[in-house]
C-alpha cells in the first residue's frame, strides 16, 4: 500500500469510530407539558389565543421529545402542524379521537417509532374507563418505543395523566403505571413524563421515586427555574409545588433540568409550566 493510502487508512481507523461514539452519546431534549384543554371560558387564555406561543416555546427550547396532557383533538392537530414532529396517542374517551390525549411527539429526523400503545388508569386498563374513586373522567397513559437514529439504540417513553380528585385513584394509578412499564418495556431504558396531580410527599410519588429516578433529584446541574409547575394562568403564582415530573430508569444521564416559566405579554402559554430535561443515553 502506498504511504499516503496507509496514512489515510490509519486516520480513518482512529477518527471514524470516535465520530460514531460522539453520536451515540449526543444529548436530546425531553419535556412534559400539560397544554390546558381548549375552553372558551378561559377568555384571553383560551387555546386559540396562546397556541402559537406554545409552538414557539417548543421550537425555541428545541424539544426533541415531549409528552402532552389535556390536549383535545384540535389541539393535537394544531401541534402536529409542526412538520418536524410525528406523534402517537389516542383520545381517552373512545381510544381513538374523542377526548383529551396524553400524546407523545418526537422529532422525526432523530427518532423513529417502533411500536406504541395506550392504557387506562382503572381496573380495566385495556379499554376507556374510570378507575377507583375517580369521578370526573377517564384517565390514560400513552407509550411509544423509539429508535434513536444516531445511536442505533431504542428506549420507551410514557406520557401519563393522573386523576385530580380521586386519592385512591392516584395511588392505584402509580401502581398500575409501574406494572405496565415493567410489562411493556422490560429491561429497556424508560422515560416517564406526566402530570401526576401529586406533590412529592404523597404516597404515589414516593412509589414512583422508589422505582424510577426523579430527574429533579438526579440532574447533574442545579435545577433551573421555579420549583412549582402549576401556575393557574397567574403571572404572580407562588410556584412552590411540583405536580409535573420526568421519571427515568437507569440508562440515561440527566444533564440539565428546568421548569420553563416563559411568558408573553404578561401571560403564560399554559396553566402548567413545561418541565424540560436534557438527557444522554449511557
Amino acid at each position: 500500500m502506498r504511504p499516503a493510502l496507509r496514512l489515510l487508512a490509519c486516520w480513518l481507523a482512529l477518527v471514524v469510530p470516535a465520530a460514531f461514539a460522539v453520536d451515540a452519546a449526543q444529548p436530546f431534549n425531553v419535556a412534559t407539558y400539560n397544554l390546558r384543554l381548549n375552553l372558551a371560558q378561559d377568555g384571553v387564555n383560551a387555546w386559540p389565543k396562546r397556541k402559537e406561543a406554545v409552538k414557539a416555546l417548543i421550537r425555541y427550547h428545541e424539544f426533541d421529545i415531549f409528552g402532552t396532557q389535556e390536549g383535545l383533538p384540535l389541539q393535537i392537530d394544531e401541534l402536529a402542524e409542526m412538520a418536524e414532529f410525528a406523534y402517537v396517542g389516542v383520545g381517552r374517551d373512545d381510544g381513538q379521537r374523542a377526548g383529551e390525549h396524553a400524546a407523545i411527539f418526537f422529532r422525526k429526523a432523530r427518532f423513529k417509532a417502533l411500536k406504541h400503545g395506550d392504557f387506562w388508569f382503572s381496573e380495566t386498563p385495556d379499554r376507556p374507563s374510570k378507575g377507583w374513586d375517580g369521578r370526573c373522567c377517564n384517565r390514560l397513559a400513552s407509550w411509544v418505543q423509539l429508535h434513536d437514529r444516531l445511536s442505533g439504540r431504542s428506549f420507551y417513553v410514557f406520557s401519563s395523566h393522573f386523576d385530580h380528585e380521586g386519592v385512591q385513584a392516584r395511588r392505584e394509578s402509580a401502581r398500575l403505571l409501574l406494572r405496565k412499564i415493567a410489562e411493556i418495556a422490560a429491561d429497556s431504558p424508560v422515560i416517564n413524563l406526566g402530570d401526576f396531580n401529586s406533590t412529592p410527599e404523597t404516597e404515589q410519588i414516593q412509589l414512583m421515586q422508589a422505582a424510577l429516578r426523579d430527574a429533579y433529584r438526579v440532574s447533574e446541574t442545579a435545577p433551573y427555574g421555579p420549583v412549582g409547575t402549576f401556575n393557574d394562568f397567574k403571572i404572580d403564582a407562588a410556584m412552590a409545588e411540583r405536580i409535573d415530573y420526568v421519571f427515568l430508569s437507569p440508562g440515561f444521564r440527566v444533564l440539565k433540568y428546568a421548569v420553563l416559566s416563559d411568558s408573553y405579554a404578561g401571560r403564560f402559554p399554559s396553566d402548567h409550566h413545561p418541565v424540560a430535561v436534557r438527557l444522554s443515553l449511557d
